[in-house]
């Protein structure tokens, strides 16, 4: 039975235990590493996972996984899915085309493209990847699209693993997922473009195959959504295109979900292999082996890799033993799903809590899991049993945990009644108040919520952790940043003020070292999009709020200003959604302990005098389940949670949510029930095209679509933010405009903010002269 036991890896985090590639990137950015200093650290990265595996024991070792900012990017460029206003930026190399089509470019050429305007290129837009918090690049195509092979970093990077001794399984985001997760800019439909795109996958295939790879891993997770018919016959007209003499063998890798009725599909397509996902969808099991074909290599996802709890190894083991006996072929086992959504290394984290430690698993960890698993299922049970009965005593353990529970949130939760969620009037009669209390100028102009945190900011908060600067000091040099922040605003004439968050390290972190039931890493880093990396927080326990969080900054920067300063919190579905949350109790419950917590920080915000609080919810879309038939439940909690935290409130505070890279038209009806003020969302990359569902629906409150990207480093001048609130002007009603820019402004420099927020200023300056 040994040999029908292997070990696969989807993929492994890109970033490097330490950060290596964020440092690397953001150093050749900056200009202070060369272009042969950047690859070659990410070669190190590359053949330092590889080995990491094979020292593991994995038997199909992933190439091709790795990326310098993003793995769709990485396809549409491969593919030369490029579009016409990178051109000016070509004469630089392919390395300044990448990076400008996923951050934009500064330079000061001009082109015929709507979105250049003298001053540079805008980036691709950015959206959430699937119901995670990875961003990944929008390609951009259009009807008649051509493509063609203009790399081949694919067969590269198979060439650079086997230089060292080490055979790998390639790694291609499918063609169909790649053109669903496409963008036609001419409003065609993307799989039309698939009889274009095939004969480069064919090719690409016969390169690899020449180059000497037997398998190749073709990931297809779009097969876990409800499809129609007519993308069902796109798997089997593209699958049967990629079959060829010429081509390695396909291990088809679906994850995120389940087959559902595309498992009717699957089991036709000419392919070698099959992921499935049984950690998000362990039901499809039994369909699965019923319609999988007897000699095709069968992988089976049983570790999870979105979360960092340890497995159950005994209850995997007595689960996997009937399917290994029953299969003529090879069965692989492995994570869920890629693994760059978890850490790398528990063994780095030397100030855990003693016993959370021992409940969890990160990405090494996960595979030393796999381990386990196949030395039991290959009769060596008695090798590794210590290691078993040391994962059940810790599942016992956490079960039993004091740590884990508290009958005071148990009970507070059982007494929540419906009338906690309503405001006290409705949104029309709250406005006149509101615009009576607040007496702000037509068409507003506020921030998200974060100004840069500079080197200096993060370099002191560092030296305090480190106590090297005294907390008394440190808060002294925390509020000369907050009032610098605020005299600034009320010079370039901003109408709604920040404290700008100078004390918050991430907006999730920030809130959950506050809260019980929240533990935090110091190495728990996961990729959020470049070489923007978050860690986590891990929601181990019950959650509460043990004193006020946030009231004595907003006090003490609305002391500073007659004008009115924003109490800004993260909202319950992000909070939840942007940790690892806990997998023995329904995300429902642990969201709606979050929304009592904060629903105590906001009435105590409005009871030390701030008018108006933003509540930020930019998960909620990421949190809706994959399948339709799922969303009613998710967003009936995820709205009621949200309104919970905010209603206590009396009608004349102002509630504010933001909102960013999201497809609103799928929640549009739940972001209205949330029942906000205002909302601020990102719109800025799409040209205001996400402002469509809100003008579509008559969306009926306030709103502020976002007039410059964030994430990158170009300056928009007036005219260009102009013409985006003249779109918006024309979707919606004069009155329920807002003026802000697509998200916070912390990874930015001041270089960049202050012209671009004194371009947004005049810019609603000369809207409200228009009116």
């Amino acid at each position: 039975m040994s040999g029908n036991i292997k070990i696969a890896a989807l993929g492994l985090p890109r970033i490097g235990a330490r950060r290596e590639l964020k440092f690397a990137l953001e150093g050749f950015w900056s200009g202070k590493l060369t272009e042969a200093e950047l690859l070659a650290k990410a070669a190190e990265l590359r053949a330092e996972n590889w080995r990491r595996l094979q020292r593991l024991g994995v038997d199909v070792i992933p190439s091709n996984d790795f990326s310098l900012y993003d793995h769709v990017l990485d396809m549409a460029v491969t593919v030369g899915a490029v579009p016409e206003r990178f051109e000016q930026v070509k004469a630089g190399g392919v390395l300044a085309t990448y990076f400008a089509m996923a951050r934009g470019s500064t330079g000061t050429e001009r082109d015929a493209c709507e979105h250049s305007h003298g001053d540079g290129v805008a980036a691709l837009e950015m959206t959430k990847w699937f119901d995670t918090n990875y961003h990944y690049m929008v390609p951009e195509l259009h009807a008649g699209q051509a493509f063609a092979l203009a790399g081949e970093k694919p067969v590269a990077e198979y060439l650079e693993a086997r230089a060292l001794g080490i055979e790998t399984r390639p790694v291609l985001l499918g063609p169909v997922s790649f053109l669903k997760l496409s963008k036609c800019v001419d409003g065609s439909d993307p799989l039309a473009l698939l009889p274009r795109l095939l004969p480069l996958y064919v090719e690409l295939l016969a390169r690899l195959r020449e180059a000497g790879a037997e398998w190749v891993q073709i990931d297809e997770p779009c097969l876990v959504l409800d499809l129609q018919e007519r993308e069902r016959e796109a798997y089997a007209f593209a699958f049967g295109a990629l079959a060829t003499k010429d081509a390695p063998k396909i291990m088809l890798a679906t994850y995120f979900g389940g087959l559902g009725e595309n498992l009717a599909v699957v089991s036709t397509l000419p392919v070698h292999g099959l992921h499935v996902d049984l950690v998000r969808a362990p039901d499809q099991l039994d369909a699965v082996l019923d319609a999988i074909r007897p000699e095709s290599v069968l992988s089976l996802g049983v570790i999870d890799g979105r979360n960092v709890w340890r497995a159950d190894l005994a209850r995997l083991i007595e689960r996997l033993e009937p399917v290994v006996r029953g299969r003529q072929g090879v069965v692989q086992i492995a994570p869920s799903c890629s693994l760059i959504h978890v850490p790398i290394d528990l063994e780095l984290e030397t100030e855990l809590d003693v016993d959370l430690k021992t409940w969890l698993a990160f990405a090494l960890q996960k595979i030393e899991e796999l381990g386990v698993l196949k030395a039991a299922l290959s009769g060596e049970a008695a090798r590794v049993g210590e290691r078993i009965e040391a994962a059940t005593h810790a599942l016992e353990a956490r079960r039993r945990s004091a740590k884990v529970h508290s009958q005071a949130v148990a009970a507070r939760l059982a007494q929540v009644r419906a009338g906690l969620t309503r405001r006290s009037l409705d949104f029309q009669s709250r406005r006149k108040l509101q615009n009576a209390a607040l007496g702000l100028p037509s068409f507003p102009t506020t921030t998200i919520g974060s100004f840069p945190q500079t080197p200096e900011v993060r370099k002191a908060r560092a030296a305090h952790r480190r106590g090297e600067i005294q907390t008394a000091d440190y808060l002294s040099y925390l509020r000369r940043e907050t009032e610098a922040a605020i005299r600034w605003q009320e010079e370039v004439g901003l109408d709604v003020l920040v404290h700008g968050e100078f004390e918050r390290n991430d907006m999730v972190q920030y809130f959950g070292e506050q809260l019980s039931g929240y533990a935090f890493t110091s190495h728990g880093w996961v990729q959020s999009y470049g070489s923007r990396y978050v860690r986590p927080p891990v929601i181990f326990g019950d959650v509460s709020r043990p004193e006020p969080m946030t009231v004595d900054w907003a006090k003490f920067a609305q002391s500073l200003t007659d004008k009115p300063v924003k109490g800004m919190l993260t909202g319950p579905v992000t909070m939840l959604q942007w940790s690892f949350p806990r997998d023995d109790v329904p995300r429902e419950t642990t969201c709606r302990q979050i929304a009592l917590a904060l629903r105590d920080e906001v009435q105590d915000l409005e009871a030390a005098g701030i008018s108006i609080i933003q509540v930020d919810e930019p998960a909620l879309r990421e949190g809706l389940p994959l399948k339709q038939g799922e969303w009613h439940d998710y967003l009936e909690w995820a709205v009621d949670c949200f309104r919970l935290a905010t209603c206590g409130v009396a009608a004349e505070t102002q509630i504010h949510t933001h909102m960013c890279y999201a497809e609103f038209n799928d929640i549009i009806e739940a972001i209205e029930a949330l029942d906000a003020d205002v909302i601020s969302i990102e719109t800025s990359r799409s040209r205001m095209e996400l402002l469509d569902a809100f003008s579509s629906h008559a969306y009926g409150k306030d709103i502020g679509p976002g007039v410059f990207d964030i994430h990158s480093p170009r300056v928009p001048p007036a005219e260009e933010m102009s013409e985006l609130l003249q779109k918006a002007k024309d979707g919606l009603k004069p009155w329920q405009i807002w003026v802000n820019p697509d998200c916070g402004l912390k990874t930015r420099a001041w270089e960049e903010v202050r012209p671009a927020l004194a371009n947004m200023v005049e810019a609603a300056r000369r809207l409200r002269s228009s009116v």
